[in-house]
């Protein structure tokens, strides 16, 4: 393990401990942001993380939503809002919303810390762009 490597995961596991239950995602991006995170690429269904940060990059991969051959579900802008609106509401958790996401088309998404936004794509060209708040972390040091 590198010293970027350490750092990432340093921040999420923080992170983590301090994310409130609903509309915890602008704190994690807050904490990620903090840590020199500049983006992060998620790809579905395989669940590879990919993050940019000011040092260099990282992949961290997670546990594939689906093995073998699949059709890609047709994107569907309304229920990406709804998984999305779903997980801000503490309502999911995050591989139930990872699996919302793709059974609603996403193949992947973007994230810019620094712009605090997300463009969520389909395997079509489609896309969802959504901003994101920013989070003040002083409540939680």
């Amino acid at each position: 393990m590198n010293h970027i490597t350490a750092k990432l995961i340093e921040a999420q596991k923080y992170a983590l401990s301090i994310r409130p239950k609903v509309g915890g995602f602008p704190v994690l991006a807050e904490v990620l942001r903090n840590a020199g995170v500049l983006k992060n690429r998620w790809s579905l269904p395989s669940c590879q993380a990919i993050y940019e940060m000011k040092e260099g990059s990282i992949v961290q991969q997670g546990t594939p939503l689906l093995t073998g051959i699949h059709a890609i579900p047709n994107f569907n802008q309304e229920a990406v809002v709804v998984a999305l609106r779903t997980d801000q509401e503490g309502k999911s958790t995050f591989p139930e919303f990872l699996k919302a996401a793709w059974e609603a088309g996403v193949i992947g998404y973007d994230v810019d810390f620094t712009k605090r936004n997300v463009i969520y794509y389909g395997a079509n060209g489609e896309s969802y762009f959504e901003e994101y708040p920013a989070a003040t972390l002083d409540n939680y040091f």
